[in-house]
């Protein structure tokens, strides 16, 4: 037993064919599981010159070894695609149980291509794997889609993930929501599941998850469990979510305020974890095995629901310049029943909301408009007036109206809940995100504000390639091993290393660790120079390279590209260009 569930499934959905194989040993030697299968696969399977909406395009989902095996914050599984908002390669990350439930069914992947003549969903169970009708799930929001399919099959125990209306009408800034409220967003993963007439996966397993040495697993479980809780960062989170990034973000002066144009909302407390904390919370909620347990159940207006988090908060609250902590939660939810992404749709109509106010669109939104912001949103869900031209996010948005720069985006994705102009190390991470603008793909919040594992000045260039550098590649290998995020904060490669040879026997030390995060950070960056995303689109909108902060201690500060992107392409072992060397693939073992 190797922490694997051994098989791999081939759906072609054109053809309405399954072929179940075992999982490649060089794969989980080199690639490790998750997003590492993921990106492979896509590398493999998908030609440049692809239509992402097409039955060309393909779709991974994708666990890892450590999910569900019963390691703390070991719950997570990975969608992999192209991405037919920004063209890169892309992964998509979420939590909850599916993941879990998806390897005790029996596979470590489920590989989709082609197109379904009619809608389908697919069933993963025990081993078993067939196409269901979905005519009567088409249609219908994420949490009736759940529900339906549950009471087809008698079994509440199933989970589900699915797309809402918003995928069916391949939105571009959709994506996939596992059990009603658990999203794998950005990059419009729900769009492609939509083109595919691929309504949802659902999952039913009770096979074992065996490990390779259990005792020797269960002894650095105990020592990892140790340092998560001693983790003062985790503790921040157990209490308030991750909302409680509110007002630290907003204290350092690095909360986009109104489409980025300030960086400091003087009500930010009234949409902050505490706020939250004291209103419309009810109880916290955690993934399987999460010993944090982040997620906020909340109350209002007599219906109980979950979220909202950090981003979405930001996204339709100090972004479109609103403090009304129950629009922002109904917003949430929206996005939740509809499988949009929460950080695209907010940034969306923040773009839209400074056009209309600059006369750019014949529009009555405002920043601040809270009935507004919600009316904007529900026909984005729906593909509605004004939401069929926002419903592919900011950049196409803007760009029709002749005004591009006003998206705040990188590579055609919304930039999420951090200024970079106060965050150089942060700001590098966004240009060179190979997903487009984003922040869990090298996460330097963490030193650059949150002091962890050391703190380092945000205002400073110097180290700061090899900062960023060391963070994407740590987590392209957490993602892969299907670990949370969050064990960053407490958690070092040695650790991940002892996890991943006591759990799967294959010897891994802190270094195989780096490489393979490496290996698979630069085949995701092959993948998207081969198909003409390069060096042009490393950088941040014109903005924060040129309008300087205006208040708190980064006043004065824009954001660095040329000094910050000359040094990361070196010690990338790139070129000047940002093209991998032939040295570099040779290093990695990528041909």
């Amino acid at each position: 037993m190797d922490a694997y569930a051994g098989n791999i499934a081939y759906i072609d959905l054109s053809a309405g064919t399954v072929k179940v194989k075992p999982t490649p040993q060089s794969m989980k030697e080199e690639y490790i599981g998750g997003r590492g299968f993921g990106i492979r696969f896509l590398t493999d399977m998908v030609l440049p010159g692809t239509d992402p909406l097409s039955e060309d395009n393909a779709l991974v989902f994708a666990t890892g070894p450590l999910t569900g095996t019963g390691i703390p914050l070991g719950s997570r599984y990975e969608i992999s695609t192209l991405s037919p908002l920004t063209g890169c390669a892309i992964s998509s990350n979420s939590g909850g149980v599916f993941g879990w439930k998806m390897k005790k069914a029996g596979f470590d992947a489920a590989v989709i291509t082609g197109k379904a003549p009619k809608p389908v969903y697919l069933f993963l169970d025990n081993g078993e794997v067939s196409l269901f009708d979905a005519a009567d799930v088409w249609g219908r929001t994420t949490g009736e889609t759940t529900d339906i399919i549950q009471q087809e099959h008698d079994d509440t125990k199933i989970r589900v993930a699915c797309i809402g209306p918003s995928g069916e009408q391949l939105s571009l800034i959709t994506c996939v929501i596992n059990e009603k409220y658990r999203a794998a967003g950005r990059g419009g993963c729900g769009a492609v599941m939509g083109s595919k007439n691929l309504k949802a996966i659902a999952v039913r397993g009770e096979q074992k998850i065996g490990v390779a040495d259990e005792d020797s697993l269960n002894l650095i479980k105990d020592r990892i469990r140790g340092k998560i809780e001693a983790e003062g960062v985790s503790k921040s989170i157990q209490d308030y979510g991750t909302a409680v990034l509110v007002n630290i973000i907003n204290e350092n002066y690095i909360l986009p305020t109104n489409n980025f144009q300030t960086a400091h909302f003087e009500e930010a407390e009234k949409v902050s974890g505490e706020t939250i904390k004291e209103t419309i919370f009810k109880k916290a909620k955690g993934c399987y095995a999460c010993i944090i347990r982040c997620g906020r159940v909340h109350e209002i207006e007599g219906k109980t629901g979950e979220g909202p988090e950090y981003e979405p908060i930001w996204a339709f609250g100090p972004d479109c310049g609103i403090d009304d902590l129950i629009a922002v939660t109904k917003a949430n939810s929206i996005c939740n029943e509809y499988g949009l992404d929460a950080v695209s749709a907010g940034a969306t109509i923040a773009c839209l909301m400074e056009m209309a106010e600059k006369g750019y669109v014949d529009h009555p939104i405002r920043f601040g408009d809270a009935d507004g912001m919600l009316a904007v949103l529900r026909q984005m869900a729906t593909r509605e007036g004004i939401g069929e031209e926002l419903a592919d996010g900011s950049y196409r948005f803007a760009e029709r109206y002749g005004h591009p720069e006003l998206s705040m985006s990188v590579k055609k994705q919304e930039l999420p809940a951090y200024d970079p102009r106060g965050l150089q190390g942060q700001g590098l991470a966004y240009a060179t995100s190979v997903r487009g603008g984003d922040h869990v793909y090298a996460y330097l919040i963490s030193p650059e504000v949150l002091g962890s594992p050391e703190k380092i000045d945000p205002y400073e260039t110097v180290n700061k390639p090899e900062w960023v550098r060391t963070y994407q590649d740590l987590t392209a290998a957490i993602d892969a091993l299907g670990m949370c995020l969050f064990t960053v904060f407490s958690l070092n490669a040695d650790d991940y290393a002892d996890l991943m040879t006591a759990a799967t026997g294959i010897p891994f030390d802190a270094a195989k660790v780096m490489t393979a995060g490496e290996r698979i950070w630069n085949l995701q960056k092959l993948f998207n120079l081969d198909r003409g995303i390069g060096m042009d689109a490393d950088t941040l909108p014109e903005r924060l390279l040129s309008e300087p902060l205006q208040e708190g201690a980064p006043k004065g500060m824009v954001w660095h590209r040329d000094e910050l992107l000359k040094e990361y392409y070196a010690v990338r072992g790139w070129d000047e260009t940002g093209v991998p060397t032939t040295g570099k693939l040779k290093e990695l073992g990528i041909h």
